[in-house]
């Protein structure tokens, strides 16, 4: 699912764009974010936890964050296969960059492919709570590597 270290945040988020342009149709827009969600590498089972666990979703959601070498790696998965979907593109996107440009990430990838304004109320703040988690980790891991260096 990850391309790597060598794709920015901007080029993961600018392909995910045009993979979505492909589709007219919501509905088929849905089934390629449900496809991604089934493509995404599961969380171990020992990680889904309270203590990953993202408050706020109507779901359940898990998300881990460990520092790999200065870049955040991430793990994640729901119940729901659209918000497990919604966290496959968080993953792809933001997974493997250094944990300050993650925790500064601007997301506006989100909004060019149309996702906030076709999600229902509850799957929206989610979603919110989905991103201010995996900044929270980010930020954490930024700091933790700054008194370590």
């Amino acid at each position: 699912m990850t391309r790597g270290a060598g794709h920015t945040i901007e080029e993961e988020a600018n392909a995910l764009v045009d993979e979505f342009a492909m589709f007219d149709d919501w509905m088929d827009k849905y089934q390629y974010l449900i496809d991604l969600g089934a493509g995404l590498p599961r969380i171990a089972d020992a990680y889904k936890t309270d203590a990953y666990k993202i408050s706020g979703c109507q779901s359940q959601v898990w998300v881990r964050a460990e520092d790999e070498d200065g870049r955040v790696r991430f793990t994640a998965d729901s119940d729901a296969q659209i918000t497990r979907g919604l966290i496959a593109l968080l993953v792809r996107v933001l997974d493997n960059q250094p944990a300050l440009v993650v925790a500064q990430a601007e997301l506006s990838f989100l909004d060019r492919i149309g996702m906030k304004e076709h999600l229902s109320p509850t799957r929206k703040n989610g979603l919110d709570s989905m991103i201010k988690q995996i900044r929270l980790y980010a930020a954490a891991l930024a700091a933790k590597s700054q008194h370590t260096s």
